[in-house]
């Protein structure tokens, strides 16, 4: 190149440099040092270099695509009133649960607090009809259980047992006369409900070997034995608790009142999962009940099974929240995470782990939505609930699993939720039925053969 077109060349460039710029950056490098650098690239370094400077200038103002976990847009399956509920209980869940839950799941303590809060929602015994419950569609339940587990896992728990499992062996085993005592108060969430059927010796064989018995001795009901795992127990105004007549060999149900003498609830400690929930190993030594606290309705474990068939819905819809809520956060994370110069999300790796936790997430929200217009329509049976929470307990282990992976290291700090997703996932994969009991449950229903041992 000649002199004078170097000259012109030169004053071009400078034309294009901010001066003020310039020496701001050489306050701090050496700029005579970093041309020398830059000389001895080649072409490919070069064009690395500049793709690098690129997508920095362009970092921020690049609009991303929302973090939403609804991919098939089921959503617009929901009414308009549906749908402003569901967003009702996502943004309390963000404002009032979110902000505390990592604290008071590390130390393994629940917050009281947001019972009273839980108030204002409306949401417990969501499809049940009277006694000042909603009388919505099993669907909405379903959706709610989703939205309180997408935020934390274990306070989905603790309404789960409240509205589902008590308040449902209350409304479907219960006299007339204990729904008007019990489900008004419980709806309003101003008494709290626990269920007791899981003992330290027996969680799958419930159905014919409960040890905790009961014997009416002409007056009262005399209860003894012990329940596991039981929770809500700790402060709970009433546990429902089953146990095998010793006369006629049957389960029955029981009110039993947190001040009936012979019944301690002691708080269990050192769970990986579900830590806020309070879990309770309760013992009852000739704890006396009156007839009157009965369920009246609850005649063979036969009725107890129809209260698990009711919630192992909720059960499936609680695993698809916690697998939506590691999800989005992952994904969420992977935007923002840079390495190399760049967002992690734009890595090919990244981005099959994302696929792949979405498709799963994905064939979970589209079965369990079946399973409760199944429900809504009277055609659900043991082994359509069953299959959802094999299935959907299977697959949020994988989503869990796969959220922690791309968050390397930082998946097992609870400051980005991922890790306690992870561990919760645990219990939900063993709780409401182990996946070898509803996958035979299932067996027997697709082959007409029973594989359970008699």
């Amino acid at each position: 190149m000649s002199f004078f077109g170097k000259v012109r060349n030169t004053i071009n460039l400078l034309k294009s440099v901010d001066l003020d710029q310039l020496q701001q950056i050489n306050k701090q490098i050496d700029l005579s040092e970093a041309m020398k650098a830059l000389g001895t690239l080649d072409d490919r370094q070069l064009k690395g270099l500049m793709k690098m400077l690129k997508t920095k200038q362009q970092k921020g103002e690049k609009e991303l695509p929302p973090t939403d976990a609804d991919f098939y847009n089921l959503d617009l399956k929901l009414t308009k009133e549906q749908r402003e509920l569901q967003m009702k209980v996502r943004n309390f869940m963000e404002k009032e649960v979110r902000p505390i839950a990592n604290d008071h799941w590390n130390r393994a303590k629940f917050p009281f607090e947001i019972i009273e809060k839980f108030k204002s929602l409306n949401i417990a015994g969501v499809p049940y009809e009277g006694y000042g419950c909603p009388n919505l569609p099993f669907l909405m339940e379903g959706i709610i259980a989703q939205e309180i587990a997408r935020v934390d896992v274990s306070i989905s728990t603790f309404f789960g047992v409240h509205s589902g499992l008590a308040m449902g062996s209350i409304y479907l085993c219960g006299s007339e006369e204990q729904k008007q005592e019990w489900l008004p108060q419980m709806q309003k969430l101003d008494k709290i409900g626990a269920f007791g059927l899981t003992e330290p010796n027996v969680g799958s064989g419930a159905a014919g070997g409960l040890e905790t018995t009961c014997k009416f001795d002409g007056e009262n009901w005399v209860i003894n034995g012990q329940k596991k795992w039981i929770g809500n127990a700790t402060f709970a105004d009433v546990i429902i608790i089953w146990a095998r007549d010793i006369d006629s060999n049957q389960v029955k149900g029981f009110l039993v009142r947190k001040e009936n003498p012979g019944f301690k609830a002691e708080k269990m400690e050192d769970k990986m999962a579900l830590r806020i929930v309070q879990n309770a190993l309760i013992t009852l030594t000739d704890c006396k009940v009156p007839e009157s606290d009965r369920l009246q309705n609850a005649n063979s474990f036969k009725d107890t099974a129809k209260v698990l068939r009711m919630t192992r819905a909720g059960v499936a819809w609680q695993a698809v929240g916690c697998a939506r809520g590691a999800y989005e956060s992952a994904l969420a994370y992977t935007k923002k995470r840079e390495q190399f110069g760049r967002p992690i999300a734009s890595y090919q790796l990244i981005q099959n782990h994302l696929v792949e936790m979405l498709s799963n997430l994905t064939a979970m929200q589209t079965l369990v939505f079946r399973l409760s217009e199944m429900q809504d329509q009277d055609m659900l049976t043991d082994e359509h609930a069953s299959l959802a929470k094999v299935y959907c307990s299977m697959r949020t282990r994988d989503v869990v699993s796969r959220a922690r992976e791309v968050l390397g290291g930082n998946g097992i700090l609870l400051e980005h939720d991922v890790a306690r997703f992870v561990a919760d996932a645990e219990a939900i994969y063993s709780y409401e039925g182990t996946k070898e009991i509803n996958s035979l449950i299932v067996g027997r229903a697709i082959t007409g053969f029973s594989a359970f041992v008699s």
